[in-house]
């Protein structure tokens, strides 16, 4: 496989979609990823972005930037693409608005069918790789899995800066805050996915005992959710609500274990209301467990190569390139410590090309595990040749 990457801060929309395009562009370039500010025309980048490559533009606005191998690039304006191509590569792509449908899996399953048609083929593909609104993600995907099987997936949720609902998805000339966008790969390369937290898990877990809605908790263990949470750490759940819960609880989140026990996926608590439920950034299902999980900021610093190492483990041959989702929740946590970060991607991967976008919800799967979502993770892809 080909890969080239490209970026731009360019305050100019369509100038930057040049500048990062003509940075990445390579003839046969069979798909582009774009991560984005949210301050840009989105339109008017894409059209950037078309002007230079004649193939699909696929990829959603990111948290206050995004790592390329020259380093973060971020600010009010940034752009970061990845091409990727070659001959044993197919790539077909599609799009849906939630609101032209009944539901979330009814779009998912429309853009699923819109990735089919358009490369002309009705077989399973090798690899999804999914966008969409950090709302109904799981949904999405169950969607799009309807139509072309369990594929081993990868992808994360559009992202704004301040968390205010300004983030968007866009496949091609599409673009919308509420939906979804895929591409279905079909390749003989060999590829590997790393899904994580990266989070210990503490001696603090209860049963979830009453949900309102799919990301509401309301109870864990018949008691109101803030309370016992807030009694698991030794605060005052009073110092804990509204969004005084999202920043405390990046280093301290709720997991929930896959059935075999291979994965934790971490629970967001995003906003604690005056009920004392909590509303967290990924769904939930009564008669579960719930686990408290730890992790320092050194430990999300350190964990970013600590992953890729153990990513690399997966494939045997080096990797031609990587395709990083991280957290933007994780990055808050991590403040201005980023070039640590960015120090730990060159050590584990050196100069192999990559790109990492910062996003509000993670996809990912964990060897013969079904796919989920997760937040506050990290979905590591890696590609060989």
């Amino acid at each position: 496989m080909k890969v080239k990457t490209g970026f731009s801060n360019n305050s100019d929309a369509f100038t930057a979609g040049v500048e990062a395009g003509k940075k990445a562009h390579f003839n046969d370039a069979k798909l582009v990823f774009a991560y984005a500010s949210c301050n840009y025309n989105l339109k008017e980048m894409l059209k950037g972005l078309k002007s230079v490559f004649d193939c699909p533009v696929i990829g959603n606005t990111s948290f206050t930037g995004v790592v390329v191998p020259e380093g973060f690039v971020g600010g009010d304006y940034f752009l970061g693409v990845m091409a990727i191509g070659g001959a044993n590569l197919e790539v077909g792509v599609g799009f849906a608005k939630k609101a032209s449908y009944q539901s979330a899996r009814d779009a998912g399953q429309a853009a699923a069918k819109q990735a089919l048609k358009q490369v002309g083929r009705s077989d399973e593909p090798n690899l999804l790789y999914m966008a969409a609104s950090p709302t109904e993600e799981e949904f999405f995907l169950k969607g799009i899995s309807r139509e072309i099987g369990r594929v081993p997936t990868f992808g994360g949720s559009a992202a704004d800066n301040t968390i205010e609902g300004n983030w968007s998805l866009y496949c091609n000339e599409n673009i919308t805050q509420e939906g979804v966008a895929c591409a279905l790969i079909y390749t003989d390369a060999s590829f590997a996915n790393k899904f994580t937290g990266a989070y210990h898990a503490t001696k603090d877990m209860g049963i979830i005992t009453k949900v309102d809605g799919t990301r509401c908790l309301v109870e864990i263990d018949n008691e109101k959710a803030l309370q016992k949470y807030a009694d698991w750490r030794g605060i005052n759940p009073k110092d804990l609500l509204g969004s005084n819960l999202l920043s405390a609880t990046i280093t301290s989140p709720l997991g929930v274990k896959d059935r075999l026990g291979d994965l934790i996926a971490i629970r967001h608590p995003m906003f604690a209301n005056d009920d004392y439920s909590m509303n967290v950034g990924a769904n939930l299902a009564e008669g579960t467990a719930v686990i408290r999980m730890e992790a320092t900021v050194d430990e999300l610093i350190a964990s970013v190569e600590k992953t890729l190492k153990e990513l690399q483990a997966k494939l045997s041959k080096p990797a031609t390139f990587y395709h990083l989702v991280h957290c933007g929740g994780r990055l808050a946590g991590i403040g201005d410590r980023k070039a640590e970060m960015v120090a730990g991607i060159k050590r584990a991967i050196g100069d192999t090309p990559f790109i990492m976008e910062f996003t509000f919800g993670e996809y990912g799967y964990e060897d013969d595990g079904r796919n989920t979502t997760g937040g506050l993770m990290l979905s590591f892809t890696a590609f060989g040749k």
